[in-house]
């Protein structure tokens, strides 16, 4: 089970799943104290496994979160064109890191797996015109950053340091794979 609403994880998993189901876990996604935004992916990634565990019978639940830091802030998903302006503006000729986790339950094995990744976005200088015309293009509303690597948004981009470039979409494909392979599940 995926517990995640996010189209872009159930692409990623599609890639070579068959035989799953998602599920919204519906949580609070605010802070619960002062946790780092390292702890806060790992904690709301966790937390949406576990919401959905006690649904998932013998099934795997992966749960993930990502979130965007910009100068030691998190950006949140920017919901609108102006919050998607602004949060681009101040990305313009800056590293954005995303901060993508996920936390694997096996309900069988009682076992929990857990990993952050960590991508770092370096965003060319561009100004409002070029942000306007991406956003048009792409309309990134429901993604942290403002932009979507899958689409356009490399336009935005001076350069992305990381060990798998599919956590930039919302799940690291290469980590959760291993884990999968490890359980014993054949894979494509």
């Amino acid at each position: 089970m995926l517990a995640s609403a996010s189209e872009y994880r159930r692409a990623l998993l599609d890639r070579f799943l068959d035989d799953y189901q998602a599920v919204s876990p519906d949580i609070d996604e605010s802070n619960p104290g002062d946790l780092s935004p390292k702890k806060l992916a790992r904690y709301l990634a966790r937390k949406k496994a576990e919401t959905v565990l006690p649904t998932a019978r013998d099934s795997l639940v992966i749960g993930a979160d990502q979130l965007a830091v910009l100068d030691g802030k998190v950006l949140g998903k920017p919901g609108d064109h102006q919050q998607a302006v602004e949060q681009l503006m101040a990305a313009s000729g800056h590293a954005v890191t995303f901060r993508t986790a996920v936390c694997i339950l096996d309900p069988v094995g009682k076992n929990r797996y857990e990993h952050v990744d960590k991508t770092t976005v370096h965003f060319r200088q561009y100004d409002r015109r070029l942000a306007e015309a991406y956003l048009r293009h792409d309309e990134p509303y429901d993604c942290a950053g403002s932009f979507k690597i899958e689409g356009a948004g490399f336009v935005l981009f001076d350069s992305v340091k990381t060990d798998d470039p599919t956590a930039l979409i919302g799940l690291p494909m290469i980590w959760v794979s291993d884990v999968l392979l490890e359980l014993g599940y054949l894979l494509p």
